[in-house]
């Protein structure tokens, strides 16, 4: 997906306090406002380091869950009446 930059206007006739006129902004700035203008897609750096240290901690919890005594004795008593309710 292309990201056209939305087009900012120039201001020449702005006045600052006490009615001094301002000059209109530079380059720098009318780029920056710019990319302040335009929205935020995705995730940066640091909220992929985050979500990505959450996602194996999740992982390692339900991993522990999934192999703890009482899960596998549950998933053994369903296997074994499944298995007695076919013979």
């Amino acid at each position: 997906m292309e990201r056209t930059p939305i087009p900012v206007e120039e201001r020449s006739e702005v006045t600052g306090g006490e009615g001094q006129p301002l000059r209109p902004p530079g380059r720098l700035a009318r780029r920056w406002a710019a990319v302040r203008a335009t929205p935020q897609a995705g995730m940066s750096t640091a909220e992929y380091a985050v979500g990505t240290v959450a996602a194996c901690a999740f992982a390692a919890v339900l991993y522990r869950v999934v192999t703890g005594g009482s899960v596998v004795t549950g998933l053994t008593d369903l296997v074994e009446s499944a298995l007695a309710t076919l013979s």
